[in-house]
């Protein structure tokens, strides 16, 4: 019987929807998502108002064919990736908190020998001293290859890294930022075409020496 092909997934935050009348993010991840299924990068695409129902969608979309990759756009901080004001960071692969069984059931269907990735197009997110935990600790309890930045990302992407289980971060910690220190960031950089390791956001695919 012949396995069922891995799926390409993408989450995007819904809620940034702008104000007085003009436009959010939310129309920029909404449109972009529509360009990737167009290009036949992602096989399904969801806009999501809470990390909650990002995750149940991740468990269930597809029955039960394996995750090859999942992208998240939307908004990050150092360590966080953010859903509105809902946060996911090193606190959700705990056992007490509510998100945990939810990722553990995204895990069961990665695919083994950590060959899955979850990337987080995210601004600053694998940023400073909290955004290499969280990639450490993330990549492990996920047993997956996660990716993501040090800068603010727009068209252009800039500090793409990822990270395997059992791997350490190879980027500084103070890689992106513009104020502050690396334990403790205030503020990052915008990203641009000459900054280290960008990628632009009509690439799909990670580039093979990040």
């Amino acid at each position: 019987m012949k396995s069922a092909k891995p799926l390409r997934l993408m989450v995007y935050d819904r809620t940034c929807t702008g104000r007085r009348g003009l436009p959010g993010l939310s129309h920029a991840w909404v449109s972009g998502a529509l360009l990737y299924r167009g290009l036949r990068r992602f096989d399904a695409t969801l806009g999501v108002s809470s990390w909650a129902q990002a995750l149940d969608w991740l468990a269930s979309v597809g029955g039960g064919a394996p995750i090859g990759s999942v992208q998240f756009w939307g908004h990050g901080k150092w360590g966080e990736a953010r859903v509105g004001d809902d946060v996911l960071d090193r606190a959700a692969l705990e056992e007490t908190s509510p998100l945990f069984p939810r990722l553990q059931a995204i895990r069961e269907r990665l695919l083994p020998d950590a060959a899955s990735l979850w990337w987080f197009r995210t601004c600053e997110t694998l940023g400073a001293v909290p955004g290499q935990d969280f990639a450490r600790r993330f990549s492990e309890g996920m047993n997956a290859r996660v990716a993501g930045h040090t800068y603010i990302i727009g068209a252009w992407q800039s500090g793409l890294h990822s990270l395997a289980p059992g791997e350490r971060p190879s980027w500084s910690p103070e890689e992106g930022l513009l104020e502050g220190t690396a334990m403790a960031p205030s503020r990052a950089r915008w990203s641009r075409r000459g900054e280290p390791n960008t990628v632009h956001f009509l690439q799909g695919k990670l580039p093979a020496d990040c």
